[in-house]
């Protein structure tokens, strides 16, 4: 019998909206949001919000938080948008709304940012701006790519063994060769932040567990919020790092006018 194409299913489409959780339908929204805010010519969004790195200063660390929210038109955000659902979702369903929020509106945002400043104006006097949600994608990919490596450290490609952890390096090579106006060292900053999160060091970072919880009770989000995730509801534990497996035998295989260019966080 000749194979068959995988249908498309309204209904599990459908089914998958409804049970994104709280922080990501915001997100995702506010993705929206910006791109349609681009058609008015009053303000133009991408010169107040991206990654400059000769625009940032005291009174413009907003970029630091703005610039993956923000794309160069429709086609960008709407991969962007479709590459970060469900990594996000699944990474506020195992870590809690509160969490995801701070981490996302914090340190996954900024330190991506600091790096990419740190290297682009500080070695390569460099000023291309960035922009768009890819920095998450790829922040994500990393800590998804340790956990992979704990659990399996390799997998095969013919006789080749190829560590697990360097799959977000791949799919950094594959986007940048493919996809024209890529920021390669953006997004090399977004799977070195993913990394160090995946081991852990960033969780100093992290509001303490007692306090989201009484967060929680105390304004009753659980009850009050639709798709909200408590900290209590979370799957997996709160930086995204499985525990230690024995590992596989050695034969198992187990982102107006800039002063310089513009390119783009994603495809």
């Amino acid at each position: 019998m000749a194979p068959t194409l995988p249908q498309f299913n309204p209904a599990r489409l459908r089914s998958y909206v409804f049970r994104i959780p709280l922080f990501t339908r915001i997100i995702l929204l506010l993705i929206i949001l910006f791109w349609i805010l681009e058609f008015q010519t009053a303000w133009d969004i991408a010169q107040w919000g991206a990654l400059v790195p000769l625009e940032v200063n005291l009174g413009t660390m907003y970029r630091l938080n703005t610039y993956p929210l923000i794309h160069l038109g429709f086609l960008h955000a709407l991969l962007n948008t479709v590459a970060l659902a469900p990594l996000l979702e699944r990474f506020e369903a195992d870590h809690g709304t509160l969490l995801t929020a701070a981490m996302f509106v914090g340190p996954l945002s900024t330190l991506p940012a600091a790096a990419y400043l740190l290297i682009e104006r500080g070695l390569l006097r460099g000023n291309t701006a960035v922009m768009g949600a890819s920095v998450w994608v790829f922040v994500l990919l990393g800590a998804e790519g340790i956990k992979a490596f704990r659990a399996n450290p390799y997998f095969a490609i013919g006789t080749s063994r190829i560590p697990t952890w360097t799959t977000p390096l791949l799919a950094l090579v594959f986007v940048t060769a493919l996809v024209p106006n890529t920021s390669f060292l953006g997004h090399l900053c977004s799977v070195g932040i993913g990394y160090i999160y995946g081991l852990g060091y960033l969780k100093i970072l992290a509001p303490p567990e007692k306090i989201l919880r009484w967060i929680e009770g105390k304004l009753n989000l659980l009850g009050r919020l639709p798709h909200y995730v408590s900290i209590d509801q979370k799957t997996y534990g709160r930086y995204g790092v499985l525990p230690t497996t024995n590992a596989p035998s050695v034969d198992g295989v187990n982102e107006g006018s800039y002063i310089g260019s513009t390119e783009r966080l994603g495809p």
